[in-house]
């Protein structure tokens, strides 16, 4: 109980929670808005839906200066692609909580002649190039890892090979099967990466929708999202499982 009191009293968690009901909301209403006795029930989903992203946008006031705290400390990361690609992502994200802002003004009423679909559409290009950026820095991370298991293995082999007195015949399973069972592995032993890395892919369908790159349905948008949002509902309770940055 102390945890949830914990959790819920952040506003990472609040937003977390708010997501995931509106894409579950969105998920709902997608399976049933074509039944004709249901009407009623989509349109309090797509109202609830709504109001979640609403109080979402409300959450995230203030969050510009957060993300550019976090692009200054990763900016002296020693790593250069770590640190390229996490500043590049928070930088990215900050002008997209800036146009959320602007969103969030209109939607109030405070400043009702902002151009919404510019701004939104602004926004959207800003968390798409910042998931990029994201998905940049996961890919530079398995790398590393693949490249340090294959050379393990290859230690292995050397050593089992001059156990046994025999010369190593250089036979390998290459290809498709052994590349996507070592990355198998390489996930497998490392659940931080492979949960943001599930985030990071999840979190694309939006923006690729949303800027016409890959269009999909509103179906696919809700559960990408409630899955994604369950993920960072999980590294935020565990924070073991989240990536370091």
């Amino acid at each position: 109980m102390e945890g949830f009191v914990d959790f819920t009293n952040r506003s990472q968690g609040r937003d977390q929670i708010f997501r995931a009901t509106q894409y579950t909301c969105m998920l709902l209403s997608y399976f049933i808005e074509n039944k004709g006795d249901k009407k009623k029930l989509v349109m309090k989903l797509k109202q609830l839906e709504s109001s979640m992203s609403s109080g979402r946008k409300m959450f995230r006031l203030g969050n510009t200066v957060h993300a550019l705290v976090a692009a200054k400390r990763t900016s002296a990361l020693p790593e250069v692609v770590p640190c390229l690609c996490l500043t590049g992502s928070h930088l990215s994200r900050a002008l997209y909580f800036l146009c959320d802002t602007v969103l969030w003004l209109r939607s109030v009423g405070l400043q009702p002649h902002i151009d919404r679909p510019k701004w939104h559409t602004w926004a959207t290009k800003c968390y798409y190039c910042s998931l990029l950026m994201n998905l940049a820095r996961d890919w530079y991370e398995i790398s590393w890892r693949l490249e340090e298991a294959a050379l393990e293995e290859k230690t292995k082999e050397k050593f089992f090979s001059q156990k046994d007195g025999k010369e190593p015949n250089g036979v390998k399973c290459d290809g498709l099967h052994s590349f996507l069972h070592q990355l198998f592995q390489v996930l497998k032993r490392n659940p931080p990466l492979l949960l943001d890395l599930v985030k990071n892919l999840c979190d694309l369908s939006g923006p690729l929708d949303t800027l016409g790159i890959y269009k999909t349905s509103r179906g696919v948008i809700g559960f990408c999202g409630l899955l994604s949002s369950l993920v960072g509902i999980l590294t935020l309770a565990s924070p073991h499982l989240k990536l370091k940055q």
